[in-house]
């Protein structure tokens, strides 16, 4: 192959590359309320505590994520304030540099025409509504970025270096997401087939990364007992996120991997092992990249994340070898393939027509039914508090309120200022709102509060307010209690 025709390939890819780039800030800003979703939202206030105001996470402010995502945050905060953009354009930057890797895997591996399927199909997956297409600036970018990258650096490696490397970043990407440790056992088995010394180089790697981290972690001023308590064992208690029924989680599992897109990648697997006749690496990895998300149980449309990449490879190796086997035009097939992938929500058009017309809103929130309010409305509540509080003031916000937190920019009494129901958790919200007097409690009135919140939370709240605070009125569908005088 000469330079200019690898000059050529690799102009094409870099366009293509950056269309989905283009594609992909359109659906990650134009979202409903154009403001930090709700898991944004406690990232972005643990994160905010930390570079602020030196209050580390799990001290600051808790949920069950790593540091490395309050960090993100944080620095966001740190540049820029409150806002919902950076973190996704940081983001999206990353999910680009994702693409590129998946392109180089599919050359090393086949040809420059399987890397186009193959990005074709990884980048306008990934902007599907079923697979958390605005919700880029998740966990499960960051992880899944340096999945492929360890595969890349594996599947190239000529020296031992190389396998440290691969190494060092399965334990970085393992301190984003803890799923990522399903990838492990496959690299090193293979690691083991090429090399026995490879194996033993490869989890060198891995354990300096993760010590690293914990090291980092530390001289940040993050407790590493907290950090893996509410990392890992405190959410296999009961009341954790994870904690659902066998028939919930059948549901939320037919949801995503039946009645969805994800649909478009069977035929692709299926053609692709009759093809190949065996199960290789990249079948492997799809297969244990899925056992992660039945792991977790949870099934939300950001863990089909992880799979894309492998099911993209698999999709471009099938594709390519189907357009030499059967003489396929090559225009036409990736047309078809762009036309079938390409995403089918109206939902970023819907909000750049937002962008220029101010449509009144009519919901009358503080009467029954008490509707639910929206992002932007809960932006709009948050902002309101913030006027109407003191810098200095704590204010806590009942329920699921990250986001009215986060945007009135006061500090909740309490680390777990979002509602979470495990005994430890409990446990501290109690001693927490006992011991910090909040100037300011908003209380839910829409029936969600009382079907997703335990009874005695609620209990805890309402005889705390009734005991030492006042009302002072009611807006969007939150009864407002200032502090006795």
């Amino acid at each position: 192959m000469t330079k200019d025709s690898t000059r050529s390939e690799y102009t094409t890819i870099l366009r293509i590359i950056g269309l989905l780039f283009i594609l992909q800030i359109a659906v990650a800003l134009l979202t409903d309320g154009f403001c930090l979703s709700f898991d944004e939202a406690m990232w972005h206030y643990i994160g905010r505590n930390w570079f602020r105001h030196d209050l580390a996470p799990y001290a600051g402010g808790v949920d069950n994520k790593s540091p490395l995502i309050f960090a993100i945050f944080g620095f966001s905060d740190k540049l820029f304030g409150v806002n919902y953009w950076f973190p996704r354009v940081l983001a999206t930057i990353c999910e680009a540099i994702g693409l590129f890797y998946v392109y180089k895997i599919a050359i090393h591996v086949a040809n420059h025409r399987a890397g186009v399927i193959a990005v074709s199909i990884y980048g306008l997956s990934l902007l599907w509504h079923d697979t958390g297409g605005k919700y880029v600036s998740y966990t499960e970018t960051y992880e899944v970025l340096f999945v492929i990258v360890v595969f890349y650096r594996f599947i190239t490696a000529k020296e031992k270096k190389d396998i440290f490397a691969a190494g060092l970043l399965i334990g970085i990407a393992t301190a984003f997401r803890i799923t990522a440790v399903f990838i492990a056992p496959l690299i090193l088995v293979n690691c083991f087939r090429r090399n026995k010394s490879y194996a033993g180089i490869f989890l060198v790697g891995a354990l300096a990364s993760v010590f690293g981290l914990i090291i980092l972690a530390v001289i940040s001023g993050v407790n590493p007992e907290s950090m893996f308590i509410n990392m890992f064992f405190d959410n296999l208690n009961s009341g954790s996120a994870a904690d659902h029924s066998l028939s919930w989680k059948l549901h939320n599992f037919a949801d995503k991997f039946i009645w969805s897109s994800m649909l478009l990648f069977y035929p692709l697997v299926f053609g692709y092992l009759f093809i190949k006749r065996k199960v290789d690496v990249f079948v492997w990895w799809f297969i244990l990249a899925f056992a992660g998300i039945c792991t977790v149980g949870i099934f939300d449309v950001v863990h089909l994340k992880e799979v894309l990449p492998a099911l993209s490879l698999i999709g471009g190796f099938f594709v390519a070898s189907a357009e030499g086997r059967f003489r396929l035009p090559p225009m036409p097939t990736i047309i078809l393939i762009w036309l079938v992938f390409f995403p089918k929500s109206l939902e970023p058009l819907r909000n750049f027509g937002k962008l220029f017309l101010d449509i009144p809103t009519k919901i009358q929130y503080c009467r029954m039914p008490y509707p639910i309010p929206d992002e932007s409305t809960r932006k709009k509540l948050g902002q309101w508090v913030k006027d109407q509080t003191s810098p200095g003031d704590r204010v806590y916000i009942a329920g699921f309120g990250a986001q009215v937190q986060v945007y009135s920019e006061r500090m909740s009494p309490t680390v777990y200022f979002n509602v979470t129901q495990t005994p430890m958790a409990k446990a501290q919200f109690y001693s927490d709102m006992r011991r910090i007097p909040a100037a300011m409690i908003l209380v839910p009135m829409f029936d969600q509060y009382k079907e997703t919140v335990g009874k005695d939370m609620r209990y805890f709240v309402d005889s705390l307010v009734a005991k030492n605070y006042e009302p002072a009125g009611c807006i969007y569908s939150y009864n407002v209690y200032r502090l006795k005088k």
